[in-house]
Formats: structure tokens, C-alpha cells, sequence
């Protein structure tokens, strides 16, 4: 049989699972690896990046975007550490992920060789939020073997990341084996008698609530529970930054639940008496730090359905827990018959109108006005462009006035940070570019884009074009806003002294321009779509403009006076 480097070998499984991009910083640690791309270039782009924390975020939006798992590949030690971030993210975002790292040579383990560090510990399920399994190659005939598992444990059940530790001389040993077949995501459906009793508990509710999100939706999928909230009139929201898994624009959409959520959705949410939730784990942001959801006994009557069986029961005790994958959940409940008519009609329809009232912004001070600007990207942004931000108060004006068409419509639309990871925006959108093609704009912070801001030398460097606007408000905003919440006028760490970023920008290769007042933007935004290469266009945003809702100097006077 004919033998060929380990390396290479790794590269051909990777193919064989459908791997059309790999996301990385090089490393002398798996140079054979690097020669198998080189060899195979035709089939696999190796995408250069500038940090392991950016190329991580890649391939988790990959991730995210394609529902196979994003390749990223890291040498040891740094390397690893710095991509941690990206793993993190996928852990929490439930994102299938695999994440592939250089190590140190067999005959220098456990010697504290260089750059050495214990991947089981670092990434292992026991810190209960990086990988879901960490494995080491010591054997190059067993590369097939693991690569399928890491593939089949990051789609099955709740998605995530998986990492595979490949020791540096394994690498270059010579081996016959052959890459195993692609494998899929296991569906697993629906109860029969559960969702008999679920059907049941509709019937006798008065105040239902859908809240849909968490990994593993598909546009059919989508379409199905589209399908099934019309079959029964029901109002959905998307959980905390799944914005994308119901359509915004239908008249059943009750709005996101999650950070800065309307306050009238949080009082529909808590006023609800049957919450089924599709898909999401149920997280901190999307119970109100577990107030609108309690935790562990809800107040509300609880439908949880959700791919994984350990998620279930874990941190809320469901009155009725579904072990089902999106897929196989969305079309078992559209094909549950439902009455000719509902009790809940006036109550979906008042909803929809409280979340089309949120979309009107109160006065705040400025020559800049973010819901116009918002208002002009719905108007000119293509129907599939992919929007991506990464952690700030500058990522609700898109989260409380953008309206997704979202998967329902064929394509996935957001690509944001459940886990609130700063830094994520900039280089999602690049991978988005280079995934799909489609136009990707990213929305930024001053702070928020000097996080992975070098990724636009990747961006240059292999073609990709993403449009970012970003927001220069002179803080670390979301800090500054707690600041003032909790220590009014005690300012400490929060105010940033930034550079030209436009300049930067076009030091890079973007094109890169400031605007002041809210009248510029427009011919910029239509620039930016005409030209060729990536656009920065930096707003400088009045420090007031803290909020949506709100401006600095109000929740300072607000907490002065409960202080008193």
C-alpha cells in the first residue's frame, strides 16, 4: 500500500470530512501538516492569520455559517493559549468547532519542553466551558479514527469544539492509512408522548411564549417552526444574540430576549404561562441573570427542548424536557395539529406591536444618529449580507433596530458572540467574506476592534472584503456605563486614547474614512458597497450616546440619586 506523511494523511481526512478552509497561525510544530496543505492547495485554502485568538474566531464563525465544524489550526503552548478564546466562544455559542494543535515531540513530554503545556487540563470537560473533548494522536495509522470522532462529537448533540493534540514527530512518521468516510450529525427526534403532552399544555394555556435559538438550526428547520408558530399563532423570540432564527419581519415576531431586551418583552416574558423554548440552553443573558426565567423552578410552565440530554434538567427543572435536535424538533412540531382558533390571538398580536414600537428611538444628543444609520444598512445591505459584532453597547443599535431576515430566508444573517467575547466582530466578518462570498459588515467599538483589528492583513491578503463601521466614542463603553451605574462620576480604567483609525485602516490595504454627523453616512455606506477592497468607516459617536435607551450623564444622575 502507498505510504505517505502523517501530515499529509491528516490533511486527506480533513478533505474527506468536506474541509474547504482551515483558519491558522503557522507553527514548526506541524510543519508536515502545512506540506499536506501545500500539497492539496487546490482543495483546501489554508487561511494565514495574524493572532490565534482571530484565526479561533474564524473558524468559529465558520462554524457557525456552515453548521460543520470550523478548522482552526494553532502551534503549541501560545499558540494553543491564544486560541482559547475562539474555543471558549464555541463552547458557550454551541458551535461545532476543531481545533488542531502542534505539540512537542513524544520523547520531550512531560519535561516541561518548550512551550509545553498539558491540553487535557488546559481545555479539558472538566473546566466545564472550553472543549467538549480533548484528545492526543500519539499513533499517525490512528489519524482517521480521531478525526472522525472530533467531527462527530462537535455536531452531535450540543454542538461545540473539540481539540486534537498532535505531537510534532507523529507527524512526520509514514503511514498507509486512509481517511474514513464524512460523517453527519445524528438527529435525534422528538417523543411521541412527549409531544402529546406538549400539545396538551398549549391547550390549556392562555399566555404561551416561544423563544428559539441555540446552534444547530438549519433553514429548514427554520422553516418549520416558522410553519409551526403560524399553525398556532404563536409569538417567538430569539433567544440572545440568535437573532437570525426567526424572521424579524414576520407579525409573530415578539422581539430578542436578551441583553438591553425591550422592557415590555421582559414584562411579557415573566407574564407568560407556557415558555417553550427551542433550542437554547437558557443562558444568564437570556434570562435576565435567571430573573425572567428563575432558576432552578421556574415560575412559568417550562417546555426546554434541546439537542443535548445533559443540558436538559441542568439548570432549570422543565415541566416537560424534549431531547431533540433542531432539525428533527422543528418538524415534528409543525406537523402538531392545532384548533381552529386560539385564546392567545390578541395577546401574540399586542407582541408584535410592542416589539415594532421598540424600533422607534427615543432623542438622544449628537450629530450622529445610530437608528438612522441603522435604518440606511436595512435599506441597502443585501437581504443575505452576514452582520457580525463582537462585545460592547455599540453592538445593541444593530440588536435592538436591525431586522434579520434571517435562516427562514436561506441564510444564516448574525454571527455574534454569545459568550461576549471582545474582538470577535472584525475577524467573523473576514471568515464570512471568505466562507460565502456574500457581503459581510461588521459592527465595531473603539475598544472592541483594537482587540483582533490586525486581521485586516488577512482580509488584504487573501481577498476577502468586509465593510465595518466603527463606533469611537474615547471609552471602553459598556464599562464606562456600569461605572457610572454602581460608582457614579468615579471613572477608572475605561477611557481609551486611540489612534487614527481610518488611517490604520488604509495602512492596511481597507479603504478607510471618519464621519461626524449623521448626513455622510450614506454615500459612504454606498461606496463602501461599490468599491472592491474592505471599507473602515469610522463614526465619532458623542460619549453621551451610551445607550439606546439612555445617555451617560442620565444613569450617572440616576445613581447619585438612589446613593442619597
Amino acid at each position: 500500500m502507498t505510504q505517505q506523511l502523517a501530515g499529509h494523511l491528516l490533511v486527506d481526512c480533513l478533505l474527506a470530512q468536506g474541509v474547504t478552509h482551515a483558519f491558522g497561525v503557522p507553527g514548526e510544530s506541524y510543519l508536515a501538516v502545512l506540506d499536506g496543505l501545500h500539497a492539496r492547495r487546490d482543495q483546501i485554502r489554508f487561511i494565514t492569520c495574524r493572532q490565534e485568538g482571530g484565526a479561533a474566531f474564524m473558524a468559529e464563525a465558520h462554524g457557525k455559517l456552515t453548521g460543520r465544524p470550523g478548522v482552526c489550526m494553532v502551534t503549541r503552548g501560545p499558540g494553543a493559549t491564544n486560541a482559547s478564546i475562539g474555543v471558549h466562544t464555541a463552547f458557550q455559542d454551541s458551535t461545532p468547532m476543531v481545533l488542531l494543535v502542534g505539540d512537542v515531540a513524544s520523547d520531550c513530554r512531560d519535561r516541561e519542553a518548550f512551550q509545553e503545556v498539558d491540553y487535557s487540563s488546559f481545555f479539558g470537560p472538566s473546566t466545564k466551558g472550553f472543549a467538549k473533548r480533548v484528545e492526543r494522536i500519539d499513533d499517525a495509522d490512528r489519524i482517521p479514527e480521531y478525526v472522525a470522532r472530533a467531527f462527530a462529537t462537535a455536531m452531535n448533540g450540543r454542538p461545540g469544539p473539540v481539540v486534537l493534540v498532535l505531537p510534532e514527530d507523529m507527524l512526520t512518521r509514514m503511514t498507509a492509512a486512509q481517511p474514513l468516510p464524512r460523517v453527519e450529525a445524528v438527529q435525534a427526534w422528538s417523543d411521541p408522548g412527549a409531544l402529546r403532552t406538549l400539545r396538551e399544555m398549549l391547550l390549556a394555556s392562555k399566555q404561551p411564549l416561544v423563544i428559539a435559538g441555540g446552534g444547530g438550526w438549519t433553514p429548514q428547520s427554520a422553516q418549520a417552526l416558522q410553519r409551526f408558530a403560524e399553525n398556532w399563532k404563536l409569538p417567538v423570540g430569539n433567544a440572545f444574540r440568535f437573532q437570525d432564527t426567526f424572521d424579524n419581519h414576520h407579525p409573530l415576531y415578539a422581539g430578542d430576549v436578551g441583553i438591553g431586551l425591550s422592557p415590555k418583552l421582559a414584562a411579557r416574558v415573566k407574564a407568560s404561562d407556557l415558555i417553550i423554548a427551542i433550542g437554547p440552553r437558557l443562558g444568564e443573558m437570556t434570562t435576565g441573570n435567571y430573573t425572567l426565567i428563575e432558576a432552578p423552578r421556574p415560575k412559568q410552565k417550562l417546555v426546554h427542548i434541546h439537542a443535548s440530554a445533559e443540558e436538559l434538567n441542568r439548570v432549570f427543572q422543565a415541566d416537560l424536557a424534549i431531547n431533540a435536535t433542531m432539525n428533527a424538533a422543528a418538524r415534528s412540531l409543525e406537523v402538531l395539529s392545532a384548533p381552529v382558533s386560539v385564546p392567545w390571538e390578541a395577546w401574540t398580536a399586542s407582541a408584535n406591536a410592542d416589539y415594532l414600537a421598540n424600533l422607534v428611538p427615543q432623542a438622544l444628543p449628537g450629530d450622529i444618529d445610530m437608528p438612522a444609520i441603522v435604518g440606511l444598512l436595512q435599506r441597502y445591505l443585501p437581504a443575505d449580507a452576514v452582520l457580525t459584532n463582537g462585545a460592547g453597547n455599540f453592538a445593541s443599535w444593530i440588536h435592538r433596530f436591525f431586522k434579520h431576515h434571517g435562516l427562514a430566508k436561506g441564510h444564516k444573517t448574525q454571527l455574534a458572540p454569545t459568550v461576549g467575547a471582545m474582538g470577535y466582530g472584525v475577524p467573523a466578518g473576514i471568515a464570512a467574506a471568505i466562507t460565502t462570498g456574500r457581503v459581510a459588515f461588521t459592527i465595531a467599538g473603539d475598544g472592541d476592534f483594537l482587540m483582533n483589528g490586525q486581521e485586516l492583513a488577512t482580509a488584504v491578503q487573501h481577498g476577502a472584503k468586509s465593510i465595518i463601521v466603527l463606533l469611537n466614542n474615547g471609552m471602553y463603553g459598556t464599562i464606562r456605563m456600569h461605572q457610572e451605574k454602581q460608582y457614579p462620576q468615579h471613572e477608572s480604567g475605561s477611557r481609551l486614547n486611540n489612534p487614527d483609525f481610518a488611517a490604520l485602516a488604509r495602512a492596511y490595504g481597507y479603504a478607510g474614512v471618519r464621519i461626524t454627523r449623521t448626513e455622510e453616512f450614506e454615500a459612504e455606506l454606498l461606496a463602501a458597497l461599490a468599491r472592491p477592497e474592505g471599507t473602515l468607516i469610522e463614526v465619532t459617536l458623542d460619549p453621551e450616546v451610551i445607550t439606546t435607551r439612555a445617555t451617560l450623564s442620565s444613569i450617572t444622575q440616576g445613581a447619585l440619586k438612589q446613593k442619597l
